[in-house]
């Protein structure tokens, strides 16, 4: 059993230090034995954990929006929050995420754009945010069954706020801005427009 945990964990601590070298790198030019470096381990020990470069980056990637998933569940649990405070809560920490991994975005898209196989783009994002775009809908359901959104058109809505999501990938990664504070307040007034009376 104490191999098996150990195992775990050296996998865990792997994934947390591989980013870096991602980023640095880009993903094209990140090699086996520059993670293994960056990690303090032989490119033969870290073949014991993954078995090649694209699945250490998507574990990676996973691990990240696995720690943002939390945080969007305790959003949502928050019996404190009405729905509009959900919704702009959820979006308003999407941005600070997406701002303290401008880098891991362009990575991220470097990736898309080259990787082959029988997925476009589209279709590769569109699977790795499905479960955000449910939460988003989920949000909305909640918030017009309880009185507190308008009777809005769920799909409508949602396409809106994640757009206001893809604005902000879009900014950080293509236009390279650091943040982006006046997308904040975009979210902030277009959520307020969903209120009930």
């Amino acid at each position: 059993m104490a191999i098996v945990v150990k195992h775990e964990k050296r996998r865990q601590i792997i994934l947390e230090k591989v980013l870096d070298v991602f980023i640095e790198e880009g993903f094209e030019d990140t090699t086996f034995q520059k993670i293994a470096d960056h990690c303090g381990i032989t490119r033969t020990t870290l073949y014991i954990y993954f078995k090649n470069k694209k699945e250490i980056f998507n574990y990676s990637i996973k691990l990240l929006l696995t720690k943002a998933d939390n945080d969007i569940k305790a959003i949502r649990s928050d019996a404190s929050l009405n729905s509009v405070e959900k919704i702009t809560k959820v979006l308003l920490d999407i941005f600070t995420l997406l701002e303290g991994n401008r880098r891991l975005l362009s990575v991220i898209l470097d990736y898309l754009l080259h990787v082959a196989g029988s997925l476009s783009p589209e279709q590769r994002i569109n699977r790795r945010t499905l479960k955000l775009r449910h939460i988003l809908a989920s949000l909305v359901i909640e918030g017009v069954k309880s009185g507190e959104l308008k009777s809005i058109n769920i799909k409508t809505a949602n396409e809106y706020l994640y757009s206001l999501i893809e604005a902000a990938i879009f900014r950080l990664v293509v236009l390279q801005k650091k943040t982006v504070g006046d997308l904040r307040k975009t979210a902030v007034f277009a959520v307020k427009q969903f209120a009930a009376g």
